[in-house]
């Protein structure tokens, strides 16, 4: 077995079940799971129809490449939300689909680093996991970059040293943030973008969350984006990870796509070739579908931030919490640790939310998910306010 694969921690949600084993909650008390940011909102009918009217391709192989009317939207979709201009981004060279940003962004490392060399990695703390057993498995090591309230859950980029920077060789951020909802400005996104000239380092920016924002007339910026108007027009070290799971509620079409540096994305189109993830034909078809369309993107933000208001309202004055920039996640601080917050709400509520140091690791003597809880309002509204007001009685327990 390959030896790298005892450096992996269990997945957050193997330690959460672990947490929960033996409990009893009340069985008068319905499960309220808020825990998994998996949309439970409808899948949009005209994502189904696609999917159904194109059934007869599956007698096809799909390429990995995939369809030229899928990159070609993708591509589309890009230049609109991001203000490009058109033909900044060549469907043959800048897009590639993917099955999901998870796949993506786990196979991105296995690409592109290079161990026969010193090779760090660096990513938030807390993170996504896949960024933590995409770097050890790659065979470099992770470096957790803390983000906590006192640098407005960001890592404090101007804090790494010259030896870090020289050695890295992939950076992950993820903005809108998981889980804090941070949303990362182009000024940074400018910074990342010369430091990563200056130091040879891949940005491998997680933007799945990024059309879920509370603001109609600010979306999050993109890194695509900031390298266009800093005069950065083939995205050099610049690759931007993009799904449909959040925005469209289609988890389980895996379905996304990595854009960016041309010859980045050439080397990692010979890398699926043999990894074999390309997507079928009637996904590539409702994808297209799905990219095409904005007004069930609107009315889909239009619904969290409904339940982030009801949701506020309840528990503001409870725990030490912000309505986050974006995403569907809040990042509250918790009166206990959130492990012990986390297994008593399961224990005396019914309810299941993520304990924060799942999230994160120990670093500079300090884990800056210890005393958090990640509460994902992925649920339909009733049931996320129904959870707030179970959450409050919780906490009046304490």
């Amino acid at each position: 077995m390959n030896p790298l694969l005892e450096n992996l921690q269990s997945y957050p949600f193997e330690k959460l079940a672990a947490l929960k084993e033996g409990l009893h909650p009340p069985a008068h008390k319905r499960h309220i799971a808020l825990s998994i940011g998996e949309p439970q909102h409808p899948t949009p009918q005209l994502i189904r129809d696609a999917l159904t009217a194109h059934m007869d391709q599956l007698n096809s192989y799909p390429t990995t490449r995939g369809t030229q009317d899928l990159r070609r939207r993708v591509a589309q979709w890009l230049q609109t939300r991001y203000r490009l201009p058109q033909q900044a981004l060549d469907p043959e060279s800048h897009i590639l689909p993917v099955a999901g940003t998870r796949e993506a962004l786990f196979s991105f490392a296995q690409c592109l680093i290079d161990a026969t060399r010193p090779a760090l990695v660096l990513m938030p703390n807390p993170f996504y996991q896949i960024y933590e057993g995409a770097a050890l498995l790659a065979g470099a090591t992770p470096v957790y970059l803390n983000t906590t309230a006192g640098n407005q859950f960001i890592p404090s980029f101007d804090e790494i040293d010259d030896a870090t920077w020289a050695n890295c060789r992939l950076l992950y951020v993820c903005s809108p943030g998981n889980p804090t909802g941070a949303v990362m400005n182009a000024a940074t996104h400018e910074k990342l973008i010369n430091l990563a000239d200056r130091y040879n380092f891949v940005i491998a920016s997680d933007e799945c969350y990024s059309e879920l924002y509370r603001d109609e007339n600010n979306p999050p910026p993109g890194l695509l984006q900031s390298a266009w108007d800093m005069g950065n027009s083939t995205f050099k070290n610049c690759v931007v990870f993009h799904s449909l799971s959040k925005r469209s509620n289609a988890p389980g079409l895996r379905s996304g796509f990595v854009a960016g540096d041309a010859a980045i994305l050439k080397k990692y189109l010979l890398y699926r070739t043999y990894h074999g993830c390309a997507l079928s034909l009637p996904v590539q078809a409702a994808s297209v579908a799905a990219w095409s369309d904005e007004a069930h993107v609107k009315d889909n933000r239009a619904l969290y931030n409904l339940k982030f208001d009801q949701v506020l309202a309840v528990l503001g004055s409870e725990l030490a919490l912000d309505t986050p920039d974006a995403g569907f996640y809040l990042w509250a601080k918790t009166p206990v640790p959130g492990v012990a917050f986390a297994r008593g709400l399961f224990e005396k509520e019914n309810i299941t939310v993520l304990p924060g140091s799942y999230l994160s690791r120990q670093q500079s003597g300090m884990d800056p998910g210890r005393d958090y809880v990640r509460i994902a309002l992925v649920a339909q509204p009733e049931s996320c306010l129904e959870a707030a007001h179970r959450i409050k009685s919780f906490i009046h327990t304490l």
